[in-house]
């Protein structure tokens, strides 16, 4: 099975990355997944899939939104099936250059590897790769070494991770570390690029600072809280973002707007001409 591209965190060779998040609705096997809706949701995100490549984005993160997760690495069957139908329908319908990744919430990272390499994803999203996070669904532990083992168990070295490494989604849980110290940690035990980001911007600035400090030559992406009014000045000192609410009709978990992305993107392309 030939790899797909990833996301080129090595030299980025084109420059900003800009990743849309496509939100889907529950899937099977989760507690508030809609029976029947689950071709909807693959159409939706067909449809901010192209929306996304039309308006110049580099790629799309497939991010699964079920309002309740469990704690553990693991996913119901059904969802990873589910999972895997939405984001081999979006890799087919924006073909090669168009990166795709996969997040399965709360941390099932080898799930996402899964659907990933079989599917033709480049690569995945990590919630918790080192040390844990408190959530309001109880504490996540991470399991970097049954991540990596499963990651060269399915030949899937070539699907790339970035892992949270202080963000909404991850807080170093316990002694207090720098969002440089935790990125370190995961960069060490395989991680491809990391993931930092908060709602203020010089807190958000901050912390890309201390990754490039103290993990030099790492790929720093904004986990969120980019819009068209500050996207060119954080992304001035990031290599990448993850952008959701501000392309999508509505807010967050809307259809992906084309002229909205048009419009991201071009301020993105400015800051590097």
């Amino acid at each position: 099975m030939t790899l797909p591209p990833a996301v080129p965190c090595g030299g980025r060779p084109r420059g900003k990355q800009i990743l849309g998040m496509l939100h889907l609705q529950p899937l099977p096997g989760t507690p508030y997944h809609e029976p029947g809706s689950l071709a909807r949701t693959v159409q939706t995100a067909v449809d901010s899939a192209r929306a996304l490549q039309d308006g110049g984005a580099d790629g799309c993160l497939v991010q699964t939104v079920e309002r309740v997760y469990g704690v553990a690495d693991e996913s119901d069957p059904a969802r990873v099936a589910a999972a895997a139908r939405v984001v081999h329908a979006v890799v087919e319908a924006t073909g090669p250059g168009f990166v795709v990744g996969v997040q399965l919430m709360r941390n099932a990272i080898r799930a996402s590897l899964a659907v990933a390499r079989v599917a033709g994803a480049g690569f995945v999203r990590a919630g918790t790769l080192v040390g844990a996070t408190m959530t309001e669904f109880g504490l996540v532990h991470a399991d970097p070494m049954g991540v990596m083992e499963y990651r060269n168990k399915i030949d899937a070295r070539g699907v790339q991770i970035i892992a949270d490494v202080d963000s909404d989604a991850f807080r170093w849980f316990g002694e207090a570390r720098s969002a440089g110290d935790v990125a370190r940690r995961a960069l060490k035990v395989g991680a491809d690029a990391v993931a930092v980001g908060h709602p203020d911007e010089d807190e958000a600035l901050r912390k890309i600072h201390s990754v490039r400090r103290e993990a030099p030559g790492a790929c720093v992406f904004l986990s969120g809280h980019t819009t068209h009014a500050n996207a060119s000045r954080l992304l001035a000192a990031a290599d990448g973002a993850f952008v959701g609410s501000c392309l999508e009709e509505g807010g967050w978990g809307g259809r992906i707007d084309v002229r909205r992305v048009r419009d991201y993107v071009r301020v993105v392309r400015e800051l590097e001409a």
